[in-house]
């Protein structure tokens, strides 16, 4: 286990000591979750991205699309439990 050393302003030092307190946890244990959330935050984000761009590509490769307009009116009628509601069908892009 590697260790690292961080400075806090005693501002944050006591904020962080207060917090730990109220969460029933050492100062130690609440910086480190602190991190990890953050990090798994930042994680999430980065797969969210890369995902949206994968999307994106897909969309522009087969130059196809439904509305959002036209897709929420859908999804909206099937949360419903519409049966009429039709699925919108997918068109050239709009550029």
């Amino acid at each position: 286990m590697a260790t690292t050393t961080i400075r806090l302003d005693d501002e944050l030092k006591t904020r962080v000591a207060a917090a730990a307190e109220r969460a029933g946890k050492t100062s130690h244990a609440f910086i480190l979750e602190a991190i990890a959330q953050t990090v798994e935050q930042t994680e999430l984000k980065d797969r969210f991205r890369r995902e949206a761009d994968a999307r994106w590509a897909k969309i522009l490769d087969r130059g196809k699309t439904v509305p959002w307009d036209e897709m929420r009116t859908y999804l909206t009628g099937r949360v419903e439990g519409r049966p009429s509601v039709r699925r919108p069908r997918a068109r050239k892009l709009a550029r």
